[in-house]
């Protein structure tokens, strides 16, 4: 008999197994696309080995070998870790991973004394058992590029200990958020009737506020020590650059994010008038502790964290702080934030309309292994992370392209407030400590960069510091 054509297979297979298919063949695709762009990337990092003509002013060739290096590294470990995800994803999907979990929930409930009908406690243990198997999997992963990448590149500041502290505080503290979160969840669902997806999005609306509300005074503080920047000219300067923009700041905090890693950052948060600015001590040049000799370093620190001081400058002067909170503030003044929420909250309102009309599709269960059962959780699994993946893609690349377009603005309103030269010499500064490489594959750079390239941002800049 002559070999079936690939069409004519796929027409004979089931509703169930095609969707099944569709799903890991979509999976594949993407994993196959992000690997080909990686690639690229890499070929870049690979072949560019002279500082080029128009960074001849803003990197020092051992600068740029470091930085070099260090993204190889990156990027050869994220295709492993890439490969092992998706390989680890298709043999859960292919030996019935799902519904044996399931199952096991099940067992595990009922011996606690609840039977078939309280599906939310099973979804609960459910999530529990999924949460560990993916933490416990990851684990070797993220040792070794704490332990071995980051601390090769002089950026790791923890100890195994921390580290180990640090993972289990993140574990539990996860489970106190996601299980309580996930039952109401689940029986909003059941008990809210044919328009259930109004009262579920609101439901999430609300514990998304609540979240970034609580987040950084209970929460953060869990993982890091927040002090009030004390008094001096910096915090006079960035309350009267608030003022100048009618931005309500109510409090000024460093953040020791040096007991993790020598990366730097800043942000703001808060609703309505009650914000707060949180600076990274590694940005701020008198506050890192890289830049403290090792006698001025706190008593006990040097247990938590590896004393690395390395000799090397670290952070930005208050100007230059200045300049990048200018930048930050810009996302606030010129409604970034809002915009962003609004977006996510469409999305998340499309996705649970989306759902309540395909739930009640038999189908997308027994393509997964779900012959008898429909439980919710699992429902609400298969459609958010498999059914809707071509369509987070697609979100997912269109706002990043957003989230381009917003940094440029953010980067103009920091010149207006004329804060130009020195937000131009910060981005220098921030891409060297933190060994950015500014050389990109225009591909990659299009797909995966939230932030516009460095010179690209530079060269905005600059034309401002010429006018």
């Amino acid at each position: 008999a002559a070999m079936a054509l690939p069409g004519e297979l796929w027409a004979e297979l089931s509703p169930e197994r095609r969707i099944f298919c569709s799903v890991l063949l979509f999976s594949w695709a993407v994993y196959l696309w992000e690997a080909f762009l990686a690639h690229r990337q890499r070929r870049v990092y690979r072949t560019t080995t002279h500082v080029p003509q128009e960074l001849g002013q803003i990197m020092d060739s051992e600068t740029f070998e470091k930085s070099r290096l260090y993204q190889l590294d990156k990027s050869t470990f994220s295709f492993w870790s890439g490969l092992y995800s998706e390989v680890e994803g298709t043999m859960i999907l292919l030996c019935g991973g799902i519904p044996f979990l399931w199952k096991l929930s099940g067992q595990i409930s009922g011996r606690a004394g609840f039977g078939q009908e309280y599906e939310i406690v099973q979804s609960l243990v459910f999530l529990l058992l999924a949460t560990l198997f993916s933490a416990v999997t990851g684990l070797p992963w993220s040792l070794y590029n704490t332990f071995v990448i980051e601390e090769k590149h002089g950026f790791n500041q923890q100890t195994l200990g921390f580290f180990f502290k640090d993972a289990i505080k993140k574990f539990v503290v996860t489970q106190c958020i996601l299980l309580p979160v996930t039952s109401l969840l689940l029986y909003i669902i059941k008990i809210g009737g044919d328009y259930f997806f109004i009262y579920a999005w609101l439901f999430t609306l609300v514990v998304s506020l609540v979240l970034v509300t609580i987040y950084a005074d209970y929460i953060a503080p869990l993982f890091d020590k927040f002090i009030p920047l004390p008094e001096g000219e910096l915090k006079q300067q960035i309350e009267t650059m608030a003022k100048s923009i009618d931005f309500p700041l109510t409090k000024v905090y460093v953040v020791e994010g040096s007991k993790r890693s020598s990366h730097s950052n800043a942000y703001f948060y808060g609703f309505f008038k009650n914000k707060r600015i949180v600076l990274f001590d590694t940005l701020l040049e008198d506050y890192s502790a890289l830049n403290k000799e090792p006698a001025e370093r706190e008593d006990g620190e040097n247990e938590e964290t590896k004393s690395k001081a390395k000799n090397k400058k670290q952070g930005c002067k208050n100007e230059e702080v200045l300049a990048v909170l200018g930048h930050e503030l810009g996302h606030w003044k010129l409604g970034h934030t809002v915009k962003n929420i609004i977006i996510s909250q469409m999305n998340s309102f499309l996705c649970f309309f989306l759902f309540a009309v395909l739930i009640g599709q038999k189908e997308l269960f027994t393509a997964f292994g779900f012959y008898d059962t429909q439980p919710t959780l699992i429902g609400l699994m298969i459609i958010f992370q498999f059914i809707f993946s071509p369509y987070n893609e697609v979100l997912s690349f269109c706002l990043t392209v957003l989230s381009r377009r917003f940094e440029f603005q953010a980067d103009a309103f920091a010149k207006e407030l004329g804060k130009a030269k020195d937000l131009y010499s910060a981005l220098i500064k921030l891409n060297k400590d933190n060994l950015g490489f500014p050389v990109s594959d225009w591909i990659f750079s299009m797909w995966h960069y939230s932030h516009p390239p460095l010179l690209e941002r530079l060269q905005a800049l600059k034309d401002a510091k010429q006018e």
